[in-house]
């Protein structure tokens, strides 16, 4: 059996900062192909990924994860090597991406090789996994790449688990059941320079960029629905560059982003943002990025099946969200049913980002709960 601490070191000590796995899949692939999965590397660009599969029937139950960690702002703010897999004193594994998410890639690989001889014994549907190197960065050439190149072989997936960090201060106390959509708005405001003594011979783009901020701030989308809390607007930069005190600015730029529920679509908030632009000054222009679309989990089975699992093994039930930032079940939802179940997410991304060893195992214990369910209770 695999020891889910001990490869989850293994995996923390590659400094895998967006894109570069740093041989996190060489270490992986020969554990699963001894265990009998086929293996197949895919990469695009400059990203590496990995999809492999035990068993050719159905239904094919799926783990999606991602090698890549962000980046190391201040090593010296850090008590331990950020990638040297220690384990201190009081039981934490510390380390850049323990938590988000090499944590829950060893505890499911070690769940996997657990369950494996008992699957065998069942031949009943198959077991795969799809891990990138690009779910922290862009996503451009990581799941989304792997998602088409399974639609042009005919490989379906019936039900996905992301191992995203999504326990609020106990392992099992909530799961992801969908994601908010998000967009991000960049605002220019162009104006007229000149002399603030002569200010009929310039056009301040400050005050016209103010005003349109000031709609997006009082505007309300939504009250939020039974699954969703309501839509929510935040401007994340204003910035003019006038370090002078006498000239009126050519331009203002300012920032925003929004995350969305499914009351909305990214195109609809898009044609909104560009359209109040317009009514407010031709001097607006507003370029919008959508990130990723609100989602939510229809498939109630897959809920039933992590529910009693968890219970099973913690004694209580999980709450069902989808607070929370986006992740590859925004891509991996357009081919299946998609739920998302990992670590404590207190410490992801932080300096001495943590996670207890017992809280590795313990997640480990109920991903191979979560494998007997499924498999018992999936037609």
């Amino acid at each position: 059996m695999i020891d889910c601490v001990e490869l989850t070191q293994q995996l923390i000590q590659c400094p895998s900062i967006t894109p570069d796995d740093a041989g996190c899949l060489d270490i992986i692939e020969p554990i699963l192909k001894e265990m009998g999965f086929v293996c197949w590397r895919l990469p695009y660009g400059n990203v590496d990924n990995l999809y492999a599969r035990y068993g050719t029937s159905q239904p094919n139950f799926c783990f999606a994860g991602h090698t890549d960690v962000v980046p190391i702002i201040d090593r010296a703010d850090w008590s331990h090597d950020p990638f040297g897999g220690i384990i201190d004193k009081d039981d934490y594994l510390v380390g850049r991406g323990c938590v988000d998410m090499k944590g829950a890639i060893g505890a499911y690989i070690s769940a996997l090789s657990a369950f494996i001889s008992e699957f065998s014994e069942h031949n009943k549907g198959s077991l795969s996994l799809i891990l990138t190197s690009d779910e922290e960065g862009s996503g451009i050439n990581g799941t989304r790449k792997v998602i088409d190149w399974l639609k042009n072989r005919g490989e379906t997936i019936d039900a996905c688990l992301v191992g995203e960090p999504t326990n609020m201060t106990l392992i099992g106390d909530m799961v992801k059941i969908g994601r908010r959509g998000s967009l991000n708005g960049k605002i220019t405001s162009m104006g007229t320079a000149g002399h603030v003594a002569y200010p009929e011979k310039t056009i301040n783009p400050i005050p016209i960029l103010l005003n349109y901020l000031d709609l997006l701030r009082s505007h309300v989308f939504d009250h939020g629905n039974e699954h969703f809390d309501p839509t929510h607007l935040e401007i994340t930069s204003i910035d003019v560059g006038n370090e002078t005190t006498n000239v009126i600015p050519a331009q203002a730029h300012a920032g925003f982003n929004i995350r969305f529920n499914d009351e909305h679509t990214g195109a609809t908030l898009k044609q909104w943002l560009i359209q109040e632009a317009k009514n407010i000054s031709e001097k607006l222009q507003v370029d919008v990025n959508i990130s990723g679309e609100a989602f939510y989990c229809p498939d109630e089975h897959l809920k039933i099946v992590l529910s009693k699992s968890i219970e099973g093994i913690r004694g209580s039930k999980p709450t069902f969200s989808t607070t929370g930032g986006t992740s590859d079940a925004r891509f991996l939802k357009d081919i299946c049913p998609v739920i998302e179940f990992g670590l404590i997410n207190e410490t992801a991304h932080h300096v001495n980002e943590k996670i207890m060893t017992d809280e590795i195992r313990l997640l480990s214990d109920i991903y191979g709960e979560i494998l007997n369910n499924y498999f018992e209770m999936t037609p």
